[in-house]
């Protein structure tokens, strides 16, 4: 698929078009640094913000989100649901508590964060009620392993649209991504950069000297290459900038392979089956 823009949206099974790349705000504080790091995204041009209830940084979001000029029905605006509010009326009060944070009428996508066994079914109902009722334009998953996913499907209405995942070069989660596309379910990579892990690699650095890049960007382009929606993080003006600017490169076959090799299932978060949710 040809990407040439910034805000080149990719369609969900249900019709709804999501931003290729979008600014997440994990561990990007409350207050003045949230909002000023969303003002300088959509001013750069992103139009997907993701943030979840956990990142306590919601208000802010909304608040930058209210203090820019760009029409709401441009915005994609995902936030996710945290593992102790799982439950069917605890998700629906959660959902609630982060619509008014956000200030915001409806979401674009809301996600389950984390496969809490026991709860994860009956959150999807809830997450279903608030897509039927419009809240919620699309609803999705964080972090499902192919049983989970396969046990969530089996009793749901509503397939998730979305599976976000960690993804870079150093954990390409192979079973997952092709589970995904068999089922039509887009996968959105949370940590591409590995938190910086990865930036100092000699592969990365060498492809991104040919193309006058850097490995961030390289890695960034890679995982558009692959059909992944990706959501780097930054509070830095000038990085986030530099992490929109994928768009007058092109990797090859052989560099694409070349970073697929680099894979060694290595995990930089929690491992979802293995987990103290």
């Amino acid at each position: 698929m040809l990407i040439t823009k910034i805000q080149d949206t990719v369609q969900l099974h249900n019709g709804v078009e999501m931003p290729r790349l979008g600014f997440g705000v994990f561990k990007v504080e409350e207050g003045s640094e949230v909002i000023d790091s969303v003002k300088t995204a959509l001013e750069v041009g992103y139009r997907s913000i993701d943030t979840a209830a956990i990142y306590k940084n919601e208000e802010g979001v909304g608040q930058a989100i209210k203090d820019a000029n760009v029409p709401r029905g441009d915005l994609f605006i995902t936030t996710k649901v945290w593992n102790s509010d799982q439950g069917y009326e605890s998700t629906l009060k959660a959902f609630d508590e982060s619509l008014e944070k956000l200030g915001l009428e409806y979401v674009d996508l809301y996600l389950i964060h984390w496969p809490v066994e026991g709860k994860y079914k009956d959150t999807w109902k809830a997450m279903e009620k608030l897509y039927e009722e419009g809240r919620a334009k699309a609803i999705g998953v964080c972090n499902f392993n192919v049983h989970h996913l396969e046990d969530l499907i089996k009793d749901a209405n509503i397939k998730p649209m979305v599976n976000q995942i960690e993804f870079h070069p150093k954990l390409t989660q192979e079973d997952v991504r092709t589970y995904c596309d068999k089922e039509n379910i887009l996968v959105e990579a949370w940590s591409p950069l590995m938190h910086g892990k990865l930036l100092d690699h000699p592969t990365l650095k060498e492809i991104g000297e040919k193309y006058g890049k850097s490995p961030a960007q390289v890695i960034l382009r890679w995982d558009l290459q692959h059909n992944i929606i990706t959501i780097p993080k930054s509070v830095n003006p000038s990085r986030i900038r530099e992490n929109s600017e994928l768009f007058d490169f092109t990797l090859s076959d052989e560099e694409m392979k070349k970073i697929d090799q680099l894979n060694e299932n290595e995990r930089f978060g929690p491992d979802p089956d293995n987990f103290d949710f």
